[in-house]
């Protein structure tokens, strides 16, 4: 019997839902189909090759792309349809931490953190000024405002992106590949502060990665893409114990019998 996150996770309303979520891009059929819910209060990890929708996914989520298809909901609100300026109030609500980080490179780690506050008018600059030093200091940069991004390492970038995704409070933050890039030993820091983000701002989070170390110490739920579906769904332990070869080849990071013939063919 395959294992649903239904089956696992308290019943309780979705905080984003895909109902049958179509997305192609030219011949390429991304997303075929695709019916997901995800809870509020958990960290769900999105695992899968690359090209399989991971990014995707994220990019329906805070509007950035329109399915071909099908619905996305937030909180049981349909949104997929809606207009940059309608949008507005739901991205408020989620913070979004890019691969690359995304910094400014002209502007200061305090502007670059104070960005997103500055969209709202309802904070005065001292506000602005407590919220930003906080957030520093939540990811380990305190006393880091005056610097420009071009001064600090790959994993201080991550951690002021990170500052700024959660900068006005979200209740939902999605991460795009966190750990591209850092070393296993800076690619744990990251994985220290989704736990401690989780834990102290109480906030849900979905992950996108192809590092199964963060995968696994990170997601209350772990979802693989492959194929534009959904091929297994479910605790960690239930991945580890999976009984598809195409889990298994990816947890262990091994190519699979058909490339092995195309990398050895005279």
């Amino acid at each position: 019997m395959v294992e649903k996150a239904s089956d696992i996770f308290s019943p309780v309303p979705p905080l984003i839902r895909f109902d049958s979520v179509y997305k192609r891009f030219g011949p390429q059929v991304v997303l075929d189909g695709v019916s997901i819910a995800f809870t509020a209060g958990q960290t769900t990890v999105v695992l899968g090759p690359s090209g399989t929708g991971k990014s995707v996914l994220l990019k329906h989520i805070v509007g950035l792309l329109q399915p071909d298809a099908g619905h996305v909901y937030y909180r049981n609100a349909r949104i997929d349809h809606l207009r940059d300026r309608e949008m507005e109030p739901i991205r408020k609500k989620i913070g979004f931490l890019f691969q690359l980080s995304a910094l400014f490179d002209s502007m200061t780690v305090g502007d670059n953190v104070a960005f997103p506050l500055r969209e709202d008018s309802h904070m005065s600059k001292s506000e602005i000024r407590d919220r930003v030093a906080e957030r520093l200091a939540m990811v380990g940069m305190e006393n880091s405002e005056k610097k420009m991004p071009g001064e600090l390492s790959g994993g201080q970038r991550k951690r002021v992106a990170l500052a700024r995704a959660i900068a006005r409070d979200p209740e939902l933050v999605l991460y795009d590949e966190p750990t591209t890039g850092l070393d296993p030993i800076r690619s744990d820091v990251i994985n220290e502060l989704i736990l401690k983000l989780h834990e102290e701002l109480k906030v849900s989070a979905i992950v996108v990665t192809h590092d199964m170390t963060s995968a696994f110490k990170v997601g209350d739920r772990l979802v693989m893409l492959m194929g534009g579906g959904i091929i297994a769904d479910g605790s960690p332990d239930y991945l580890r114990a999976h009984q598809d070869p195409r889990v298994q080849r990816f947890i262990a990071g091994r190519a699979d019998e058909e490339d092995l013939r195309a990398l050895h063919r005279i």
